[in-house]
Order: structure tokens, then sequence, then C-alpha cells
């Protein structure tokens, strides 16, 4: 399977499978290929989204109060190379990181997001950041691979980790570039097709398409925020496309794709994606992180249609494509307020920790809700016979009174 490929290609892969992917990795494979280790997340092939997955998982689970498993955690910060970089996957971490290694921004971003959250990895944190502020572009964004062309998505994964590690996206800059500057260069103005959208990489012409994918990625990016967010002030102004003859703000990219996204989840309540040749189908994916992007714009009352939709509709398309897209789910119902636990009658939290390990907090609860039935069995038993005791003192009692009565003259 071709590592590199194009992002319409990875689209159209991403929405048969259903999994959330990085911007330019090969989708997993259903039918692993290699073992899966002890501690991962999934049960598909990890070699293309093992640590993806993974970071998702993890942070999804720190989001709604879970403590992942000890193992787990151990397993993500073990696929880190020396110089800080993630690759997708390491099947041997004891052997060292080389050139032959693919290392990508996506890994590495989703795995700061994660380690951020997870809190006592601060070293393991700014050693990624640091490699990643190492390979920024000229134009301040990132590919998917080290000296690739910027893209949407990589810039948008990369500014979500610099902000969960406490940098200011705005203020890691590359020949005076930052993320906003190579997000502004993705934004399609609003009088021409696609208005207000990103684009995920402009074409070999220099024309930008619009990319739903791309979009809701460019949103909380140019907002500076990551995968797990929460809603953001409604604004004041009309929800509509910014036009402006100045360099738009962060604020006008981030209105500009959200309305671009309102429009195209239009009536139905969802996007869609199409295979070449078939027609058109929900994409599941997009339309959770639709949710997450128009929440952090502000627009809460346009995400509850899509959310509403997600609720109703997700559930089988989570159980086949696993913890990230259960992650996803979780970051949709958590930007909107709503309740991961009661999700159109699916709790994703249970559905997320068990495609994994144990958490830590589960088995806690486990645990003390075992030890609490115990001392309960145990009360329960001291407490029986003390009542039978009190019930034969009583009737004791009874018969010594009887007996005093008849003994009176």
């Amino acid at each position: 399977m071709n590592v590199r490929r194009s992002a319409a290609a990875l689209a159209a892969t991403a929405v048969v499978l259903g999994a959330a992917v990085p911007a330019v990795a090969a989708t997993p494979s259903p039918t692993p290929s290699v073992a899966i280790p002890d501690g991962l997340y999934g049960t598909t092939d990890p070699t293309y989204d093992g640590v993806w997955r993974q970071s998702l998982a993890l942070l999804a689970q720190r989001t709604v109060g879970v403590t992942p498993a000890e193992k787990a955690v151990a397993w993500l910060a073990g696929q880190q190379c020396a110089n800080g970089a993630f690759a997708a996957f390491r099947a041997d971490t004891a052997k060292p990181c080389d050139a032959k290694l693919m290392v990508d921004t996506n890994s590495t971003a989703a795995a700061v997001q994660a380690l951020a959250a997870l809190g006592d990895h601060q070293a393991e944190r700014d050693k990624a950041v640091t490699w990643l502020k190492s390979i920024q572009n000229a134009d301040g964004g990132w590919g998917y691979s080290p000296g690739g062309a910027s893209d949407a998505n990589s810039t948008s994964v990369v500014a979500g980790a610099l902000a969960a590690a406490g940098r200011q996206p705005a203020e890691v800059k590359k020949a005076g570039k930052s993320s906003y500057d190579a997000l502004l260069k993705l934004s399609i103005p609003c009088d021409v097709a696609g208005g207000g959208a990103f684009a995920y990489q402009p074409d070999k012409k220099g024309g930008l398409a619009a990319n739903a994918d791309a979009t809701a990625a460019g949103v909380v990016g140019a907002l500076g925020k990551g995968f797990a967010t929460t809603a953001g002030k409604v604004p004041e102004e009309v929800l509509s496309c910014a036009g402006s003859s100045a360099p738009l703000t962060p604020d006008e990219l981030a209105r500009n794709g959200s309305a671009h996204l309102v429009e195209a989840i239009g009536d139905d309540g969802f996007l869609k994606s199409a295979l070449p040749g078939a027609e058109d189908q929900p994409d599941y994916g997009n339309t959770a992180d639709s949710v997450v992007a128009l929440a952090a714009q502000g627009w809460t009352a346009q995400a509850k249609k899509p959310l509403a939709w997600l609720e109703q509709n997700s559930a089988a398309w989570a159980k086949q494509s696993g913890p990230a897209a259960y992650a996803q789910l979780v970051f949709a119902a958590h930007a909107m307020g709503a309740d991961p636990r009661h999700f159109g009658g699916t709790d994703l939290v249970a559905q997320l920790n068990a495609t994994g390990p144990a958490p830590q907090a589960t088995k806690k609860t486990t645990e003390k809700a075992a030890e609490s039935k115990g001392r309960d069995d145990s009360s329960y038993s001291v407490w029986w016979i003390v009542g039978v005791f009190l019930v034969a003192g009583i009737g004791i009692g009874f018969l010594i009174s009887g007996r005093g009565r008849k003994q009176q003259p």
C-alpha cells in the first residue's frame, strides 16, 4: 500500500473505512498484517495509523475524565524517536529510528495533543514540539512529511499541538510566517466557487478547490485550537463569508470556513462524499469534525443539526471504524456540551474504552464497586445475625414476661 496518496484518494478510502486518518497517510487495512501490540487501541492493522488512533483515543478519554491504562500511554510514548518525531507506527521500538523510517507531522502533532492532556510527559511533548518547529516550511505551514508542501490539514493539526503545548501558533514562525499565513493562502475568496472554504493544497496550476475535510481542520487551526475543544463565544456578526480587500484575520478565516460548512451540510444535516463513479454518501468523520469546527467558532446553533444527525446515524459507522471514530464523536459531543455517554442511545465512552485495555479509572471503579459489594454483603450478614438475635431476644422477653404474669396471684 502506497503511503504517499493524493488527498482525493485518501478521502475516498476514508469514506469506505469510516475511520479518522492523518492528512495523507494510507488508511489502515481491516486485516492486520502485523500483530496488534499489547496496549494499542483497535484491532486493524496499525501500520499506517497506530499512533494517530492511539492519540485520539487517549485524548478523548482524558477529555471525558477517564484515566487511560498505563500500558496504553506507555505504548504511545514508546513510539517516539530520539529526535522527538513520531512515525505512524514502529513495530520494533528497540530499534532506533533511521532515515528509512517515515516520520510525519500528523502522527507527531496528534501525539503531542494526547501527551499534553495526559500530563507527566512534558519531556516527550517538548521534544516533539521542537521537532515540529524545526521542519516548519517557509510559508509558515507544514506538510505531511518533513519538507513536503504545506497543506491545510497538517498545518492545522500542528497548530492544535502547539496550542496544547502552551505555545501561541501565531507566534511560531519561519521566515516571518506562521500557520495563519499558510492557512490564509489556502482559503478560497468569498466571490468564487467554494468561497470561504479551505483547499487541501493548491492544484498544479495554483488553483484552490474546496475540501470539506480541509475546511473543518482549517477552521479549528485558524482559531488556534485542537481536536478537543469547547464551544466558542457566539459571534455577533452576520453568519456569512467575510469578503475583504485586506488580508483576513484568523477569526475571519474561521468564520468563512464555518459559513462554507453550514452551506455544505445544508438541510440534510450531514456532509457527503462520493467515491469515483458512485453516488454521494454520508461522510460521518467529516461531519463530526465539522461539528467541532462550528462549535469552536461559536456557531453552536448551526452545529445542532449535524450533531443530531450523528446521534441518530453514526453507531454502526463508529463500531466498524474503531477507536478514532469513537474519539471524533466524543470530541463533537464535548464541543457542543452534550453527554458522550448518552449519545443517541450509545455510550461512546464505554464503546471507546472497549477497543483497548481497560482504563485505570474503570478498573478502579470496578474494584471499588466489588469492595463495596463485599462490604455490603458482609454488613448484610452481620445485621442478619444481629436481627436474628434481636428477634430471639424479643421472643425470650415475651416468654419471661408471660411467665411473670402467670405467677401473679
